[in-house]
């Protein structure tokens, strides 16, 4: 299952005191999981952005102690600056990452202003995504006012705070209130241009940008604007929503480009901002040279400005991510300006874990670990691997025949079953780690404490517990096995026939994952005392078991008739 991961962008209303800054941000940190990305002080607005991003229970946790510290250093009453405000923590967005929704993450969100609100005594409005009513959605609403307004706002019986006081109290006038909300991932991001040109930057901007440009009598833009009924400038929208748009200049790179803020990405991506930028800069007689990210971006964001790239090419989708990452960066010119590094720009590959992985070992140290003197890796990782090198080949014998001269019109098929081969192996590389860490975690009841009969009994359960997760976890490499043994068995069938070795080769690697892992559930099923699972699960073994042997006897009289 993939890793929920959620950001937060607290803002908070200090921006010149760099001591009270890293304070603040700093104590995110003491929350195990949690990690700070950036911090990005304004002197002139007198502001911080802080990022940091961790599982959503471990970053609510360090949202609420970053309000508490932020109320207990900040004092409104003598604060001033440019940017609109009206609390400490001024705003407390939460975004969505990966593997939880924007609706999961609004429950976050209220949980937290809950929290917030009766345990620091802070008023709380909620915003955007998390908001319990139309008007507030708009955060400019929930502000409206500022901190100065702050005491009359509360007093307004159609603006009590979503949580907390709704009375101007000695508290809230050194706080403020906190506003909190979900919302949909922004990019910064810009497009970089052959020219020196604000004004004709700021032409395409205008072209693309929701917002578009004022509408003028004569279709020119220094001609007389055009008026509505009410005296309000008539607008014409540009090509894409969601879509901030202006040109400006940079001196450091001598270039001009086209800065954007793409304020939800699932209306409009970066690779479709980048392409209609591309148009219609050409358009106008325009180059764009490549672009820059701004921040960091979500890993899907990137695949699937791969996936967009490989489509417009009649390429397979089903390669591996690293290769994705490379042309992501290159369709996008990402790396036109300076180095582009995924480690340092991806969330997901910024959060890595720094514990290495048996995945993240070179073949031979692979062996020399196997080979060691612990017991672990053992039968089921190896075989968990095997597995993935079965479905490998598959997987390349489906990326090749979608490439076959010839066959053009059949790349969407074959990448399809490229995709696939691309989950399984996915899975079965996952497996091979998490086979390890599943006998650790019976090594780990066995140290438990047993000095008191309630020290016994949890370490038995502990042990149990264990023993079956082990045994699950072998059973899930069979399973992944035999269903990946389908790619291999569409390849042998109807891809490249001078790949029929190698679809052969991937059906017995995953036949050998499949007895290999097969012996483990076997062995670890023997010591659950639970029989009743222990049966039904060594059942279920022994029918992807049959079955896999039954499907390789195929295979092998399928590619005797065709060697």
């Amino acid at each position: 299952m993939q890793k929920q991961l959620i950001e937060c962008v607290p803002n908070i209303s200090e921006g010149r005191d760099i001591e009270k800054i890293n304070t603040i941000a700093n104590i995110v940190e003491t929350v195990e999981g949690v990690k700070l990305l950036d911090i990005d002080p304004g002197a002139a607005t007198n502001r911080t952005v802080i990022t940091f991003v961790g599982e959503p229970k471990n970053v609510i946790e360090a949202a609420f102690l970053l309000i508490k510290k932020a109320a207990e250093l900040i004092d409104m009453s003598k604060h001033s600056g440019e940017h609109p405000r009206f609390g400490a923590t001024d705003v407390c967005p939460l975004v969505p990452i990966s593997g939880i929704s924007l609706e999961e993450t609004a429950v976050y969100a209220k949980l937290l202003g809950e929290r917030v609100g009766k345990e620091l005594e802070i008023p709380v409005y909620l915003y955007e995504n998390a908001a319990q009513e139309e008007k507030r959605k708009n955060l400019a609403n929930c502000r409206s006012g500022e901190y100065e307004g702050l005491k009359e706002k509360l007093a307004n019986p159609e603006w009590k705070p979503d949580f907390g006081p709704a009375t101007f109290n000695k508290n809230v006038a050194k706080t403020g209130a906190t506003a909190i909300s979900a919302r949909d991932f922004l990019i910064a991001y810009n497009v970089n241009l052959n020219t020196t040109s604000t004004r004709r930057a700021n032409a395409v901007a205008f072209d693309i940008r929701e917002n578009g440009r004022a509408k003028t009598e004569n279709g020119k833009p220094n001609g007389k604007k055009v008026l509505d009924k009410n005296g309000e400038v008539v607008r014409v929208p540009g090509k894409l929503k969601a879509v901030k748009g202006i040109g400006w200049y940079i001196d450091e790179y001598g270039i001009a480009q086209i800065s954007y803020n793409l304020t939800n990405i699932s209306i409009t991506s970066m690779h479709v901002a980048f392409d209609e930028t591309v148009k219609a800069a050409t358009e106008r007689g325009l180059r764009v040279t490549g672009s820059e990210l701004i921040g960091l971006i979500p890993l899907q964001a990137m695949l699937d400005a791969a996936d967009f790239y490989l489509k417009k090419q009649e390429r397979s989708l089903g390669i591996a991510e690293s290769e994705k990452i490379k042309i992501a960066v290159k369709s996008l010119g990402l790396d036109d300006l300076k180095p582009f590094n995924p480690n340092e720009k991806i969330i997901e590959y910024v959060m890595k874990n720094d514990s290495k992985r048996l995945i993240d070992f070179t073949l031979t140290d692979f062996a020399d670990e196997t080979a060691g003197e612990s017991m672990a890796p053992g039968g089921g990782s190896i075989a968990a691997y095997v597995g993935s090198l079965g479905v490998s080949l598959g997987t390349m014998v489906a990326n090749l025949s979608a490439h076959k001269s010839g066959w053009d019109d059949k790349w969407e098929y074959f990448s399809e079953w490229a995709q696939k081969g691309q989950n399984y192996k996915n899975r079965l590389l996952f497996l091979v780690d998490e086979d390890t860490n599943s006998f650790n975690k019976i090594i780990d009841g066995f140290r438990m404490p047993k000095s008191t009969s309630e020290e016994k009994e949890i370490r038995a359960k502990a042990i149990q517990d264990a023993t079956k997760y082990a045994t699950e976890i072998p059973f899930e490499v069979m399973q992944t096995a035999y269903n990946s043994m389908e790619v291999m068995q569409e390849m042998l069938q109807n891809g490249l026939q001078s790949s029929l070795s190698d679809s052969g080769v991937g059906i017995l690697c995953a036949r050998a994952a499949v007895v290999g892992a097969y012996f483990n559930v076997r062995i670890n099923a023997k010591d659950i005392k639970d029989r009743a699972f222990a049966e039904n699960i060594l059942q279920k073994a022994k029918e992807v078991y049959d079955k896999t042997i039954a499907l390789e006897q195929e295979v092998m009289t399928l590619m005797d008739s065709k060697i």
